[in-house]
């Protein structure tokens, strides 16, 4: 029986197949890999800004309350970057426009009649104005003509949240951050969250205030105790001459007039060899001052009727559109209108918009 058994044992085992014979084992799957979390986005990068920028905002002393109002549940504006990055820089080549065209499109009568009608509306207020301030009246409409027609529109965007946007966005991040922290001081100080609208560049109110602006320029003309730049005209006026008188508007000065230029004028001798600090691209298009006198011996005249000043008076030659195509000398208070735009075509355009105001045509 035994031998029965490893008989048949002895069977069985040659018929097992040898390790060499036996199937490759299937190999062993590596463990997946672990997915990469899925990238942030911009709107998650943002709350995490906001998040920061809430800490560093707290640290200047806003308040627990402002920060509530202004910063719960904002999110990213996408518009307001779109437009910025729109905007034209030195970093690209851009095609200047004609002063013509630009003065053409904005100096018109929808523009001039109802400046017109407005001051002759708030004639006392306007003139009480400049009795303070030493700004005229036509020069505190042409801002405030340009900026918004009067106030006829004054932009609907959220001004917080365009600013931590384009503070967010980082192209101008201090700038916009600056001015974020601007318009947290204000609610702080008593303007209502729900005012804070304007332009999608920050600007808010008649006269187009960046925070920072408010903070420093609004007054308080009508003697309600507040500076209100958005429903009070007096206001309005007053805090556009405040602007001005604070960046250098003299009392009882001009600001440019329009003369003709002889062909023979040699530009290199009028040339401004100082680097501008600020403002430069503008005042790059700016010559030398040079007293009237010698602007006059040179051969420039006045045009449109207009007075010479006194001979010492400093005057720097303009042209927007390039030689014999227009030209202006400017006169100190020209600087005080770029210090409001830093915009030649700008500053042009408000004192021309003062000057038909002023002469009723």
């Amino acid at each position: 029986m035994i031998l029965r058994f490893a008989a048949i044992a002895v069977a069985l085992l040659a018929a097992a197949p040898s390790p060499a014979q036996m199937p490759a084992a299937a190999p062993t799957p590596a463990p997946a890999a672990e997915a990469p979390p899925p990238a942030p986005t911009t709107e998650m990068r943002f709350q995490k800004w906001l998040a920061d920028f809430r800490a560093r905002a707290a640290g200047e002393g806003i308040s627990a309350a402002t920060l509530a109002a202004a910063l719960d549940r904002l999110t990213y504006n996408p518009r307001v970057v779109e437009l910025d990055r729109g905007q034209p820089d030195d970093s690209r080549p851009t095609t200047v426009p004609l002063f013509s065209d630009y003065l053409a499109a904005r100096l018109v009568p929808a523009r001039i009649n109802p400046g017109k009608r407005l001051a002759a509306e708030l004639g006392p207020t306007l003139r009480a104005v400049e009795g303070r301030y030493g700004v005229p009246p036509e020069i505190m409409l042409g801002i405030w003509g340009m900026e918004t027609s009067y106030g006829g529109y004054t932009g609907n965007f959220d001004l917080v949240r365009s600013l931590a946007s384009l503070a967010f966005d980082g192209r101008r991040e201090a700038l916009f951050t600056r001015e974020l922290i601007a318009a947290l001081r204000m609610i702080d100080s008593g303007v209502p969250r729900g005012r804070l609208v304007g332009s999608w560049a920050g600007a808010t109110g008649n006269p187009q205030f960046l925070p920072s602006s408010y903070l420093t320029h609004a007054v308080d003309f009508d003697g309600d105790g507040t500076a209100d730049i958005w429903q009070s005209r007096a206001d309005t006026a007053a805090s556009i001459a405040n602007y001005l008188k604070n960046n250098g508007w003299v009392t009882g000065g001009d600001w440019a007039m329009r003369v003709s230029v002889p062909a023979a004028l040699d530009r290199m001798r009028v040339v401004n060899t100082v680097e501008p600090k600020s403002c430069a691209r503008v005042l790059a298009r700016h010559s030398r001052w040079i007293p009237v006198k010698e602007w006059r011996a040179l051969g420039l005249e006045a045009l449109d009727g207009r007075s010479w000043p006194a001979d010492d008076t400093l005057a720097t030659l303009v042209e927007p559109d390039g030689p014999g195509k227009g030209a202006y000398l400017a006169y100190g208070n020209f600087r005080a209108l770029l210090a409001y735009n830093c915009s030649n075509f700008y500053a042009l355009s408000v004192g021309l918009l003062a000057d038909r105001l002023r002469s009723g045509s």
